[in-house]
This record gives structure tokens, C-alpha cells and sequence, in this order.
């Protein structure tokens, strides 16, 4: 996250998201779950473009679908825009262009990563000037995943995802995911595996304080080892996300046999993240799955969070 003075235009560029671990504990009376998740980072990008404006409005565009974003203030880079200007007592208003390369509704944090670069990107445009801790605190407002797109990097993120610690991850992590036409509700995909825990079909973590990242991960990913990191890999949410998509478990299968480590769904999905060894496994992997006739981007982690471009 970085800053710049009081200007007439500001372009912030903000990260998606990979959930490395991601475990989830019971539903809260709020709604919310307790989580223990490992953000990363990665190189598929949001760009916001925001210029002063005498009220608020917003334009989205795309390299993927964006016909499902909303244009007005159910759209969260627009609340995160609102809300800045609330709190630091502003009287100007900021036209947002967002330019979208994170898939809608994929799991990866694209919304989030729209919140955190208004964020930023209105906070140097007003000249506010509030500083990390208290935008932290306005992105820990606007929902779960918006503090980590603010900061970017690796780390791993407990209650609701939003209290973040940075976790040490050497190296370059190369990824090749797989996009998926329709995407899937975060709401209902956790409601669904609230559902299968009832019914047994999958385990809950009824004691919060029990709910943590296994050492394993970390430790994998503090040695920059792809290899170790694939079989300690894990989403509880993915049985909630596969479990009407036949087409996510073929991927996933498909994947790996191609000469992905691993596979898994990133978040609440559809977008399916497979770890690779190295730059040229996913390429060759990235190639073969499009020869399948899927949509597959080769990135790599971890990158920073919302910066200002020149």
C-alpha cells in the first residue's frame, strides 16, 4: 500500500487473491464465520481510475464478464468511497473507472480488491492522508477480504479473515487458474457447507480456538517449496463449491494429470488454482488445459497490495 499527495486523477492497481489454506469454524450470530486462511497475493490485477467529481458515481470494465456488477451502492469500491469521505469530512465527490481483470464473483477477491484501491486511490486524491492503520480499519468495515488486498503479499488472516498477520514466504509461487463462465455466491457456498455439516458430510470446527493454519503450510511456504506446500493445501469450502459443478472436479482432476502439483478452488470459487513447480511447468500446464478449450491464466505470488501508479 503506498500513498501520493492531493492530485486531480489517481490510478491505484490492486491484487486478486489465492486462499492457500482456508479452514472455516462455525457460523457466528452476525452471519460470519471464524476463519483461518493463508492469503496470497497475485499477478491478475483491478485497476481504479478515480477522478474528482462534484457526486459519486462509478463505470466498470473489463477482461472478463462484468454485465453482474452492480453501478450503484451495493457496489463496494463505491460504499469504500462513501465511507472515506464520511470519516475524514470530505465535500468532494470522485468519479470511479474500474477496469476489471479478476473474475466476478471467482472467488479471488475482485470486489475486495476494488474496495481496497478506492480506498487508497480517493484517500490521495482528497489529500486525507489517514494513514495505513486507520484505512486498515475502513477496509476491515467493508468486508472480510479488503484488508489483505490493501496490504498484499502472503499472510495469514484469522476472524473473519480481516485480522492479518504477514506470513514469510520466500521465492515466486507459479499458479495457472482456470476461470470459469459462471460464478458461484460467496453467501450461498457458505450457507451450503453449513447445510453438509449438518447433515454430516463434512467436519465443523466447533471450538474457535482450535481453528488455526497448520504449521505445515507455513512452514512450506517459508522454504519457497512448491513441492511441500501442494500436499498440505486445503479449503473447506470446496466440497460446498464442487458439490453441483461436475465441471470444477474434472478441472481439478484434469489439472493434475496435465502436470499441476495440486489443484484446488480458490475461496468460495469457481476459479480453480493449480500450484505449479515452477514458470515453465505452468506455462506447459497453462497450454494444455487451454487445449481442453478452458480459459487458464498463468500468475505468479506473492505481489504487493494496492499501490499508486505512476
Amino acid at each position: 500500500m503506498s500513498f501520493a499527495r492531493h492530485s486531480d486523477a489517481v490510478h491505484v492497481r490492486a491484487p486478486g487473491k489465492i486462499n492457500v489454506h482456508l479452514g472455516v469454524g462455525a457460523r457466528h450470530e452476525d452471519g460470519y464465520h471464524s476463519l483461518a486462511t493463508v492469503f496470497q497475493a497475485v499477478s491478475l490485477y483491478e485497476d481504479v481510475y478515480a477522478t474528482a467529481s462534484d457526486g459519486f458515481s462509478i463505470s466498470v470494465v473489463g477482461d472478463v464478464d462484468v454485465s453482474e456488477v452492480p453501478l450503484d451502492d451495493r457496489n463496494l469500491a463505491l460504499r469504500a468511497a462513501r465511507l472515506l469521505a464520511q470519516t475524514a469530512d470530505v465535500d468532494q465527490g470522485v468519479h470511479l473507472d474500474i477496469r476489471k481483470g479478476v473474475p466476478v464473483a471467482g472467488g479471488m477477491g475482485g470486489g475486495s480488491a476494488d474496495a481496497a484501491a478506492a480506498l487508497v486511490a480517493c484517500d490521495a486524491l482528497w489529500g486525507t492522508e489517514l494513514g495505513s492503520r486507520r484505512l486498515h480499519e475502513l477496509a476491515a468495515r467493508l468486508g472480510a477480504d479488503v484488508p489483505f488486498a490493501l496490504h498484499g503479499g502472503t499472510a495469514i488472516g484469522t476472524g473473519r479473515g480481516d485480522v492479518l498477520t504477514p506470513a514469510l514466504a520466500r521465492g515466486r509461487f507459479d499458479w495457472v487458474l482456470v476461470l470459469s463462465e459462471q460464478g458461484l455466491s460467496t453467501p450461498e457456498i457458505y450457507g451450503r457447507l453449513d447445510r453438509m455439516r449438518m447433515r454430516g458430510r463434512a467436519l465443523a470446527d466447533d471450538a474457535t480456538e482450535l481453528l488455526e493454519v497448520p504449521p505445515a503450510v507455513l512452514q512450506a511456504l517459508r522454504a519457497g517449496d512448491p513441492a511441500e506446500l501442494a500436499p498440505v493445501m486445503m479449503n473447506d469450502l470446496e466440497p460446498a463449491a464442487v458439490a453441483d459443478r461436475p465441471d470444477l472436479e474434472l478441472a481439478l482432476a484434469d489439472g493434475v494429470r496435465m502436470g499441476a502439483l495440486t489443484g484446488i478452488v480458490s475461496g468460495s470459487g469457481p476459479t480453480i488454482a493449480f500450484l505449479c513447480a515452477g514458470p515453465e511447468a505452468a506455462r506447459a500446464v497453462q497450454e494444455e488445459l487451454r487445449a481442453t478449450g478452458r480459459q487458464a491464466l498463468h500468475v505468479h505470488g506473492a505481489v504487493p497490495g494496492a499501490q499508486l501508479m505512476g
